[in-house]
């Protein structure tokens, strides 16, 4: 079992001036001790905030903290199969009504395909992708 973890909480530990490693500890603390990675989607998510600070000040602290988050965290591909699965749940859920995020439907997907459970700080569009573990920090 692991953690795909949701941009949400990395953003979130970086805006509140935590380390990555008091981040791990907040995280085993919550979930045990699993293994925590992330998505290339959510690695994409997390770069586009980079690139949106507003100073430089601002962009070098989040470089910072994301090339020690890279350091300590395996990051799983958006793989075919993946698209085919997203694909899959997308067009399932559409048909009866439901919208889902495309990133948080990338980011669930690849997480589904794993065994893993998602953690993130804002459930509520993960919790629409059948079969998908949510945790909440």
């Amino acid at each position: 079992m692991g953690l795909i973890l949701d941009s949400s909480v990395v953003i979130d530990a970086e805006r509140r001036g935590e380390t990555v490693e008091r981040l791990i500890e907040r995280i085993i603390h919550s979930t045990g001790d699993q293994e925590a990675a992330l998505s290339t989607v959510g690695l994409t998510e997390i770069v586009h905030g980079i690139y949106r600070s507003s100073t430089p000040q601002i962009r070098s602290h989040r470089e910072e903290f994301l090339n020690e988050l890279l350091a300590d965290l395996t990051i799983y591909p958006y793989t075919q199969e993946t698209a085919l699965l997203a694909g899959t749940l997308d067009g399932e859920q559409q048909a009866r009504g439901v919208t889902i995020p495309f990133a948080d439907l990338l980011i669930g997907a690849t997480a589904l395909l794993l065994g893993y459970s998602i953690l993130t700080i804002n459930p509520r569009h993960f919790r629409l992708i059948p079969g998908l573990s949510v945790v909440e920090l």
